[in-house]
């Protein structure tokens, strides 16, 4: 049985490689290269995969996972300038594929102390803009 989660979060950021020249990120990152950044409304989404819990009927403890997602992604990200606010975006660039390759890091730091092995974290999603979703595989 898998189960996706849905969460939400806003944060603002600026695409921005100290390692290239102006020039250069202006043109890989466009207007997401403005130097006051900008901001976006994110959906996260949390595709966990298991056997129903026979007791329960459930794939995984909901509100155990919303604990989870919530200590460790969106109170870290919520309202905040990755950038500045977000050490581990101190030397990486914040993309969106960056976010959810930190979203995972996160999730799966701390999943098996909360879970076990089952149910296992799938996969996670970042839901930037309409048309732009980023998926990981875990």
């Amino acid at each position: 049985m898998k189960l996706t989660r849905r969460y939400r979060f806003s944060a603002s950021h600026r695409l921005h490689a100290p390692s290239l020249s102006g020039d250069d990120n202006a043109r890989i990152y466009g207007k997401c290269n403005n130097p006051f950044g900008h901001g976006h409304d994110y959906m996260l989404e949390v595709v966990v995969r298991g056997p129903l819990n026979a007791g329960t009927g459930l794939v995984v403890d909901l509100r155990g996972l919303d604990d989870l997602v919530r200590r460790e992604v969106i109170d870290a990200f919520d309202h905040r300038n990755l950038n500045a606010d977000v050490p581990a975006f101190g030397e990486v660039v914040p993309t969106s594929e960056n976010l959810a390759v930190e979203a995972g890091r996160r999730l799966r730091s701390a999943w098996q102390k909360r879970f076990g092995d089952a149910p296992a974290l799938e996969k996670i999603r970042i839901h930037e803009t309409r048309r732009n979703i980023f998926e990981l595989s875990l």
